[in-house]
C-alpha cells in the first residue's frame, strides 16, 4: 500500500514538472491584422424546375443558372496564438455576394452583403504555411432581392502562405447552409475568396 502510494505521488510529481515545463515554454501571443479582397460568389445551382397548370399537367419550365458573380471582401481579425503550430483567430467581416441569374427568358444579378463573425481555428507548418477553417455567422445589412433568410451560418475552409512576418496572401471556399434564396428550389451561398492579410506587431 505505501509503495502504491509513492508510485501515486511520483506520477503525480512527473505529471506537474511536465505541464509546468509546457507552461514555461508557451509563447501565447496575440496581433491583430486586417484582411481584404475579391470575392467570387454564386448561388447553389439550379435546374429544370416544373410546375402544375390547372388542367393538372406537369409542364417545364424553363432552365435556370447561377452564375459567378465578383465582389469584395473587408475584415478585421485577432490572431491568438496559443502554440507554435496552433492559433485561435477570430474575425468581423463585410462580405458582398451574391450570383449572376441566367434562364432561358431572362437575367438578373442578386446582390447580397454580410457582415460575417467567423472563429477559425489556423494550423501553421514551417512559420510560413498554414492551414485553417472554422464556422461562420453572417448577417444581411445590404441586399437587392427579398432573401429566403436574413441570416446565413457556412463554414470556411481556406490555406495561406506568409511572405513576411506580417503579409500574407489566402484563398478560401465558404459555403452556407441556409438557403439564401427559395425559388422554386433551396439555393445557398457558395464564396471562394482570394486576398492578402496584413498582421500588426503588438509591443
Amino acid at each position: 500500500m505505501k509503495f502504491n502510494k509513492q508510485i501515486s505521488k511520483g506520477i503525480l510529481i512527473l505529471l506537474l514538472s511536465f505541464f509546468g515545463i509546457l507552461q514555461a515554454q508557451a509563447q501565447v501571443s496575440f496581433r491583430p491584422g486586417l484582411r481584404a479582397g475579391a470575392n467570387f460568389s454564386h448561388f447553389t445551382k439550379g435546374g429544370d424546375y416544373y410546375y402544375y397548370n390547372p388542367n393538372g399537367s406537369i409542364q417545364s419550365g424553363p432552365n435556370v443558372h447561377y452564375d459567378t458573380k465578383t465582389d469584395f471582401y473587408i475584415g478585421f481579425y485577432g490572431a491568438l496564438k496559443l502554440s507554435k503550430y496552433y492559433t485561435l483567430q477570430p474575425e468581423i467581416d463585410y462580405s458582398s455576394q451574391g450570383s449572376e441569374y441566367r434562364s432561358s427568358t431572362n437575367s438578373a444579378k442578386f446582390d447580397v452583403d454580410y457582415l460575417s463573425f467567423e472563429v477559425l481555428n489556423k494550423f501553421t507548418f514551417g512559420n510560413q504555411f498554414n492551414l485553417h477553417f472554422g464556422p461562420t455567422l453572417d448577417f444581411v445589412v445590404n441586399k437587392n432581392f427579398n432573401t429566403d433568410a436574413n441570416v446565413d451560418m457556412a463554414f470556411v475552409l481556406g490555406a495561406g502562405i506568409n511572405i513576411t512576418r506580417n503579409f500574407g496572401i489566402e484563398g478560401r471556399v465558404k459555403k452556407g447552409i441556409i438557403p439564401v434564396l427559395d425559388f422554386n428550389d433551396n439555393h445557398t451561398n457558395v464564396v471562394f475568396s482570394l486576398g492578402a492579410t496584413y498582421t500588426f506587431d503588438v509591443k
